[in-house]
Parts: structure tokens; sequence; C-alpha cells
């Protein structure tokens, strides 16, 4: 079989949840060929001359609305949706040559990490038939504390350093409970993360891996003094592969 990132077999499709796309209802990407969206301000002009010629594909499209629906989720589809730059940034690193199709998944940040976990729940059958799950965010997002730390250099507080590893450690110890409780649970939670939409990706990831999954966390450190960018893996007992990628640069 053919390999891709890290010896895994190459999938037949990606369904990508990114904090870049916020819906109230679940929302599954249809489109043939989404486009490149460069949903980010006042960078160099080469960033944004970047395009990632990804392909849709219907029929993973379609397992992926019938996977929610037998959630009993609300669902919509978007026949036009492209791929923001939590979704392209990380794909064009993992996938270079944008040889496996595509499916964008929306988020429902209002619905918290309860919600984040029950989608994931509900993708969780499409990682045994070939679909790979990814859930791009990341670990600290406070982009007040980015902006200070742009305008002059500070050292990195406490809680980029605290609040990962908390993270680090009760996903490994499959504590679910206190992790959808992290925002009155872990130290700097608050800090971390003033809104919550660039975590829940990780819940989504971690819904979609069932209670006995292998956690490996590949990638730990942090960009720009402030920005933890950890990065996971999950892998399902019952087969398949989930993981929670971090955005690379530009945050916000």
């Amino acid at each position: 079989m053919e390999t891709a990132v890290d010896g895994l077999p190459l999938p037949r499709a990606i369904v990508i949840v990114s904090a870049h796309w916020d819906t109230p209802v679940p929302t599954v990407g249809f489109a043939e060929h989404p486009r490149t969206i460069h949903d980010f301000w006042g960078f160099p002009d080469e960033l944004y001359a970047l395009r990632y010629p990804a392909t849709g594909c219907r029929e993973a499209s379609r397992e992926v609305v019938h996977a929610i629906t037998a959630a009993a989720l609300p669902i919509r589809e978007d026949a036009t949706r492209g791929l923001d730059h939590g979704a392209w940034i990380p794909l064009r690193l993992m996938y270079p040559e944008a040889q496996v199709p595509v499916i964008p998944v929306s988020l429902q940040s209002a619905g918290g990490p309860q919600q984040a976990w029950r989608l994931g729940q509900a993708l969780a059958p499409l990682t045994a038939r070939g679909i790979l799950i990814v859930g791009s965010g990341n670990v600290t997002h406070n982009l007040r504390d980015y902006q200070l730390a742009a305008r002059q250099a500070r050292p990195t507080p406490d809680y980029v350093r605290t609040f990962p590893e908390w993270l680090a450690d009760r996903l490994a110890a499959h504590d679910v409970a206190t992790l959808l409780d992290y925002r009155r649970q872990a130290p700097g939670a608050v800090q971390a993360h003033p809104s919550e939409e660039h975590l829940l990706p990780l819940f989504v990831a971690l819904g979609a891996s069932g209670n006995q999954a292998r956690v490996q966390r590949f990638h730990a450190g942090i960009d720009d003094y402030v920005i933890a960018m950890d990065a996971y893996s999950f892998f399902p007992a019952s087969g398949g592969t989930t993981s929670a990628s971090p955005t690379h640069p530009p945050p916000g």
C-alpha cells in the first residue's frame, strides 16, 4: 500500500476541521476543487501567492454527511467552501503534492468542547474506512499576548508551558471528563484561550479516536513567545488514525 506521512497508509480522503470555519451547524464541504483561502492580512505578498491545489470527493463528502446524520446531529452542505489557512497550511506540509482529496467540515465553537467531541465521535466510523480526520488549531492562542510580543520582546508567559503540559498529561491518561472541563481545571486555561475556537479541533480528533486510542505527541514547540504549536496523533484501537495538528503562522 502506498504510504505518506510518517509511514502511515495514504488515506482515501482527509476530513479537516479548522478553527477558522465556525458555523452554528456542522457543515460539510462538497467543492470539487476547493479554493485556497488567504484569510489573513498584513503579511508578505509571497504568502498570498501560495496555492494548495486540493481536490474534493463527493463520495467521501456524502459519507461524512451520513456519519454526522447517523449521530443525530444537524447537518448542512456547502458546495463552494474552500480551504482556509487553518486547513491548507498544515495540509501543504503533510501532503505537498495534494494527492489526497480533502473535505472541510466546520466547527461549532458556541457548543464548546462537548459539541466538538460529539462531532468527533460522529466522524469516528470514517477512520476505519480509510479517511483521516485532522483537527487544526493551536494549543495556546492569545492574540493580545501575541501582539505584545510582536511589539516588544517579552519572556514566555508561564501558561504557555504549563497549559500544554497539563493537556499532554490528561491526553496520555485518557482523562476525557477532565479534558472536557479544561476551562475550570487546567492551569492557565483562560489565558491560553480567551476564546475557545483554536483548541476545539483537538476535541474533534479526540472524539474521533475512541476511548482506548494510543496518543502520540509528535511535536512540541512555541512560536513567537506565546503560540504553543504542539501536535498529536491518535491511533484508534479499531484501526485508522486521527490527528490534531497546529496551524502554522500566520496565526489569527
